[in-house]
């Protein structure tokens, strides 16, 4: 059948999609390692979408996964800094793209971005970067040396709270950001996964009675991880006659031993310390936030993304954090969101009145109102951090740049 001159007119203003299209996402290698396996499961969904999928990087133990789904491999070395390396790595990269006709690069490390600015101007190829997670100061120490991650025609942040410091630096407009939040292993953390003998063997290995309801606070025992509010939290609950609950703090307890002293003396002081465990590292951190009721992630100081809060959505728990850094991002609680899609609470850091009332209302719920919140923490978890998510995200924002050049 002809083709009208309308028709050919028509079609070439269609909006191009990743089937047919190249794309290289460039690590520093192929390493087991979170970073790398996120990127590829990338790789593995566009591979599902029809579209080439290229991961540069030196070798490493995932590069024959990565070829076992349809995915290509590139040695690159691009983890460094030396001005010679990076200029022979432009060219190499301004070669490659030419004769494969790439139409994206995801650089992931500055030295990666760097190289590929060159050689993706050079070939009106489309460039998106990371931003890395670092505090405030670090990025503005290191404002020279991440300048090439902010330059990208796409820029994927991890948390807006992680962006702003670069985003400020270097003027980058809110419409070039995009916040993907890190994945999590939803298998792992999955309530479903974890059977009643695992429970059972690890409350039996913490010394809590059965029937004795465990607030849990997962990480580090450290001055910025802000444990010691708890124990002005757990005061205040026994003062109204709370009943019943342990806190478990697990997390390594070796590196900040004053700190750990410290805790132990205050809860002895107010006359709590029968209320503590502090378990030292778990093993099966699974089993743990299962044997919890309520998740705690107390800070004082920003994380760089709050892990924890996350693990304890997946594994149905509801969670009680602070506002900071980036952990309100990763949680749904009111003012921002309304009270029937709540997931958890966030309190001012430090305030232990405040902490004390949001685990009071966590432990008040009946057993409808906790499942139904269990079930919304659990399911808001794989919107937002499975890595099936993280890829769709990802996919999307590679769409965005191909539906441009219509």
């Amino acid at each position: 059948m002809a083709i009208s001159a309308a028709d050919a007119e028509g079609a070439r203003v269609l909006p191009r999609t990743l089937a047919g299209a190249t794309v290289m996402q460039i690590v520093p290698a192929l390493a087991d390692e979170p970073m790398v396996r996120e990127t590829l499961g990338i790789a593995h969904a566009l591979v599902h979408a029809g579209t080439r999928a290229i991961v540069a990087g030196e070798p490493g133990a995932l590069v024959d996964h990565l070829k076992s789904f349809g995915g290509e491999w590139l040695p690159f070395t691009n983890a460094t800094w030396s001005p010679p390396r990076l200029r022979r790595n432009a060219e190499a990269l301004d070669t490659f793209i030419a004769q494969e006709r790439v139409d994206i690069v995801h650089a992931k490390s500055p030295g990666a971005a760097w190289s590929a600015l060159i050689a993706t101007d050079r070939n009106s190829a489309w460039l998106v970067t990371d931003l890395p997670d670092l505090t405030p100061r670090r990025a503005w120490l290191s404002s020279l040396y991440l300048g090439s991650l902010a330059r990208g025609d796409r820029v994927i942040a991890r948390s807006m709270f992680n962006a702003q410091p670069m985003i400020d630096r270097h003027r980058i407009p809110l419409d070039r950001i995009t916040i993907i939040p890190r994945a999590i292993d939803m298998q792992k953390f999955d309530p479903n996964a974890v059977t009643p003998q695992r429970v059972a063997a690890l409350r039996q290995h913490w010394g809590i009675p059965s029937g004795v309801r465990i607030v849990l606070t997962p990480g580090r025992v450290a001055p910025w991880n802000g444990q010691i509010s708890l124990v002005e939290a757990a005061r205040v609950l026994a003062q109204n006659r709370m009943r019943g609950v342990t806190f478990v703090l697990a997390g390594d307890d070796t590196r900040h031993r004053r700190y750990v002293r410290a805790l132990r003396k205050h809860a002895q002081a107010e006359g709590v310390d029968s209320l503590f465990r502090i378990v030292g590292h778990c093993s099966d951190m699974a089993a743990a936030y299962a044997a919890a009721d309520v998740v705690v992630v107390p800070n004082a100081a920003p994380p760089l993304y709050g892990r924890a809060v996350a693990e304890g959505q997946a594994m149905a728990r509801p969670v009680v954090t602070t506002a900071v850094g980036p952990l309100p991002e990763n949680v749904i609680a009111p003012p921002r969101m309304p009270e029937e899609l709540r997931t958890g609470w966030i309190v001012k850091p430090g305030d232990s009145i405040e902490l004390a009332r949001a685990i009071s209302s966590v432990l008040a719920l009946d057993a409808p109102a906790y499942r139904a919140l269990a079930g919304r923490a659990r399911q808001f978890a794989d919107y937002m951090f499975s890595p099936r998510r993280i890829a769709a995200a990802t996919l999307d924002v590679y769409s965005s740049l191909l539906e441009a050049e219509g």
